[in-house]
């Protein structure tokens, strides 16, 4: 967990980096009001309104946890190139597997 250096010479600020799972942690706990807001800053170390950002994050983004049920991820790769390039592959490795005198060379420098 590194820190982050602000410019400014000598006595640059140095970013307190927070792990994903203690800030989901520290919004859980507002959205519960088990303990107040100064609290859970307390707990975390953290500054109030650092607490209540994590919680208007956790709401905003709750929904999505419940897209992904029926919608369908489309693939970012494209297939159809990735099928050119092992057809293209699947050529070289025939037209190389032909030739006995090449195919014992790899085998050689394989080894």
């Amino acid at each position: 967990m590194g820190a982050v250096t602000y410019p400014g010479g000598r006595n640059a600020r140095k970013k307190k980096q927070i792990q994903a799972g203690l800030q989901s942690q520290g919004g859980l706990g507002a959205l519960k009001a088990d303990k107040s807001i100064v609290e859970l800053a307390q707990i975390y170390q953290v500054h109030p309104n650092q607490i209540t950002a994590w919680k208007k994050q956790l709401l905003e983004a709750a929904s999505s946890v419940f897209e992904g049920k029926h919608a369908k991820v489309e693939a970012s790769v494209d297939l159809d190139a990735l099928y050119q390039k092992i057809g293209r592959l699947e050529m070289e490795r025939d037209f190389l597997a032909s030739r006995p005198g090449v195919v014992a060379q790899l085998k050689k420098e394989a080894t």
